[in-house]
């Protein structure tokens, strides 16, 4: 049972690294809290039910991610960029009005019903993991979250880009003084946050049932992650998410009645010890 458990918590745990990668990206570049980002989580899920139902969920696993990236490409240039000098309330409430259209915009696409995806056919199996049967297409999800955190981390340490990722994210004016074109890279990186989203969206809906509401849930653990990591910190999203999964898998089973506010707790607890959450320097 502790090993099911365990793993169950390390799925979840992989899912929320692939979520909150995007969003802590996002605030670490652009200085804005995406309250969207559960419902582009969302819309990627139903943009892979249905291209999953006209091809397969590979393609969808492919297609999906390339369009919610250029969706946040113009999300940025038509939002995000005007966002970032407003005052926080501003923000939430933009943000906020976004994450209602694009839920009416799900539900008048494709309805109020609970929806499905198949388990592709080459992952639907099961493996024995110290005598426990787990479902192989779980394990590919833990296999996603660990390639996610792995790339991003190569690629912010190592890459050129991610230079001016990691520069421009802590002085964006000497930045753009040294010839980086920083409203491109943002478009860029807020491209590729809500590409991640959709990714999330899409590796969840096999075996998370698909409903208009399905971004309300994440959307408060990806919050509860980014906060306890440290604001704009991927390093400490990594960390979080992974605490945040086992606790929440642990916590059903063990503590029920008061699994609900384990991840507030949790907070609480490491915003008392450290204000800035695990890895942030910024308060």
């Amino acid at each position: 049972m502790l090993t099911i458990n365990l793993f169950n918590g390390l799925v979840y745990g992989a899912l929320l690294i692939v979520m909150c990668s995007g969003l802590a990206l996002i605030y670490g570049l652009r200085r804005v809290v995406n309250f969207a980002h559960g419902s582009l989580y969302m819309l990627g899920a139903y943009l892979g039910f249905t291209i999953a139902s006209q091809s397969n969920f590979w393609v969808a696993l492919v297609a999906v991610p390339a369009i919610m990236a250029l969706f946040g490409v113009l999300l940025d240039r038509y939002g995000f960029r005007l966002l970032q000098d407003r005052d926080p309330l501003t923000v939430v409430l933009v943000t906020f009005g976004l994450l209602l259209v694009i839920e009416d915009f799900v539900q008048t696409v494709w309805g109020k019903s609970n929806l499905s995806v198949a388990t592709p056919e080459a992952l639907n199996f099961s493996v024995n993991l110290f005598g426990t049967a787990v479902p192989a297409y779980r394990i590919g999800v833990i296999a996603v979250g660990a390639g996610v955190a792995l790339g991003l981390s190569l690629w912010l340490k190592y890459s050129r880009i991610g230079l001016f990722v990691r520069a421009s994210s802590t002085d964006p004016t000497t930045t753009a003084m040294q010839g980086v074109n920083t409203d491109a890279l943002s478009a860029g990186v807020v491209g590729l946050g809500t590409a991640l989203a959709g990714l999330a969206g899409v590796v969840a809906a096999p075996f998370l049932a698909l409903s208009p509401s399905m971004s309300s849930d994440v959307l408060i653990d990806s919050f509860v992650v980014v906060v306890i990591g440290g604001l704009g910190s991927l390093s400490g999203a990594f960390v979080a998410a992974l605490v945040l999964g086992l606790i929440q898998s642990l916590g059903a089973v063990y503590l029920p009645n008061l699994s609900a506010v384990l991840p507030f707790a949790l907070m609480v607890a490491i915003l008392l010890w450290k204000p800035a959450g695990f890895a942030g320097s910024r308060t």
